[in-house]
């Protein structure tokens, strides 16, 4: 393997020069520069993260924080994980992926200046993690929305309009009556930011609107989505209409409804909020509110990068919600 010694001998200069020339600190004339980048190519040569960091005070990492729990959509969770790796591939970056939810991790990371800058996954309204971003020297992007974001950069679906929408959809269908099928109990009680705003919207736009609804939680498993209808069912068995904010469950709820002789879209309607390739991978595509994983990740990145540099001060951006008609919505007769 070439070292930075290996690379001053081919290009003809001193390792202090080739530093230079790596970390841009100080001028160099053109032609050294072509030199020793050339012998950088062709000895394949790869500075070490840690002197790269010590010459340039950057690490050309990202860490971002994706907590794997139980109870989350590992799947999803990845749709964002790409977004981000694939838009710190452009800024020359990679990422270190931290899975575990606790602030010493943060403050591990951060203190060994392993990272240039942190993005932070599966927010809960009251996060204990949030007061130590703000205390960190590295810039932290928050995908998610905690009650209190001062001084961090936030981006996320505006889960809270994706209710409104989801209920103004079929509000102007004829449905009078409706469910929201959401999150697992352990999201709702952790009070993870997604999950209370779109119950928050769904709650409020229905009360707005003066229809009859109900929202209840649904665990992420083919029993949770059996529990989830049948209670949705017992409590309103009028019910038209179903929001169902469950990737993981979508498939059984279906299922679930067709058993108890409840057809989609003829008998109930179904809206889905949820990424595109779930709703137009079911057996049939789904009305839905689509969540751009990959969207939102590569947007964090940008934040991130932006006040890398110095360019952005710590601002929130809320995506606005799209839907898009598909076959599980009709009409009420």
């Amino acid at each position: 393997m070439a070292t930075i010694d290996d690379v001053a001998r081919a290009a003809g200069v001193s390792t202090s020069t080739v530093s230079y020339v790596l970390s841009g600190k100080r001028p160099i004339s053109a032609a050294t520069r072509l030199r020793v980048e050339r012998s950088i190519r062709d000895l394949a040569y790869r500075p070490h993260a840690g002197a790269r960091a010590l010459a340039s005070s950057r690490t050309n990492v990202i860490g971002l924080m994706a907590p794997l729990r139980v109870d989350v959509n590992v799947s999803v969770i990845m749709q964002f994980v790409t977004g981000v790796v694939t838009a710190a591939r452009t800024f020359d970056h990679d990422v270190l992926l931290l899975t575990q939810d606790d602030a010493t991790g943060l403050e591990r990371v951060a203190d060994g200046s392993m990272v240039d800058a942190l993005i932070m996954m599966d927010i809960e309204a009251d996060d204990p993690r949030v007061p130590v971003l703000v205390g960190l020297r590295q810039p932290a992007v928050l995908i998610g929305l905690p009650r209190d974001s001062a001084g961090l950069s936030c981006v996320d679906l505006d889960f809270d309009a994706a209710g409104r929408v989801a209920v103004r959809h079929l509000a102007r269908l004829g449905h009078r009556r409706i469910a929201l099928l959401g999150s697992p109990r352990a999201v709702l009680e952790r009070h993870t930011s997604y999950a209370d705003r779109m119950l928050r919207g769904f709650t409020a736009e229905s009360r707005e609107l003066a229809l009859v609804s109900v929202a209840v939680s649904c665990e992420s498993s083919h029993t949770g989505a059996i529990a989830a209808v049948d209670e949705v069912l017992a409590s309103m068995p009028d019910v038209t209409a179903l929001v169902v904010h469950n990737e993981v469950a979508l498939p059984a709820v279906i299922a679930t409804l067709r058993e108890r002789g409840r057809r989609v879209p003829d008998d109930i309607s179904l809206v889905a909020v949820c990424p595109e390739d779930v709703a137009v991978g079911q057996p049939l595509p789904l009305t839905s509110v689509d969540i751009p994983a990959h969207v939102i990740g590569r947007v964090a990145v940008e934040m991130a990068m932006a006040r890398v540099e110095g360019e952005q001060p710590a601002e929130t951006r809320l995506l606005l919600p799209v839907l898009t008609e598909r076959q599980s919505t009709a009409m009420l007769d």
